[in-house]
């Protein structure tokens, strides 16, 4: 059994334990150098925070585990296509490889794609379904925020 096939397998195991406890069916399992640092599931229905995605909290646990938001060497094995969201958070945290079990064309008659978001996020900002503007506020008075923080000791990680 192939690296891929064990810790998708896992991922799925995940998401079938949460269909039991009232979630939905999606599990994350992320590993480094070969050993599994976390893994999670969807916890949308136990925290009502729409975030509470099985590969946002793999990152989170395995970002706590580790110290360190640098995930950079690791690999997220998830039951389900990640959502535009969990991989623009991978790619923040350096996640080098994603691998998926189930497609969001499988997802489809399930309500459980996100194909139409990935879609969306493509088109150029004016033609998106949410209003998005950019408004330059520079309160007078005070320093660039940018500046401001550039001028500050920095956190490890950088902007992430």
């Amino acid at each position: 059994m192939t690296d891929e096939n064990r810790f998708l397998g896992e991922a799925i195991e995940l998401a079938r334990a949460n269909i039991g406890k009232g979630g939905r069916p999606f599990g994350a399992v992320l590993v480094r150098d070969g050993a599994v640092v976390a893994t999670a599931v969807n916890e949308i229905h136990v925290t009502n925070d729409p975030t509470s995605h099985a590969e946002m909290n793999a990152i989170r646990a395995a970002s706590h585990k580790l110290g360190s938001p640098d995930l950079k060497g690791s690999a997220v094995y998830a039951s389900g296509h990640p959502c535009p969201m969990c991989m623009a958070a991978m790619r923040l945290a350096g996640v080098e490889k994603v691998f998926y079990a189930y497609s969001n064309d499988d997802g489809a008659p399930f309500g459980l794609s996100t194909a139409t978001i990935y879609e969306d996020l493509a088109k150029p900002f004016a033609e998106q379904s949410m209003a998005i503007r950019y408004v330059p506020v520079r309160p007078e008075g005070k320093a660039d925020l940018y500046a401001e923080w550039t001028g500050s000791k920095r956190a490890p990680g950088g902007r992430a």
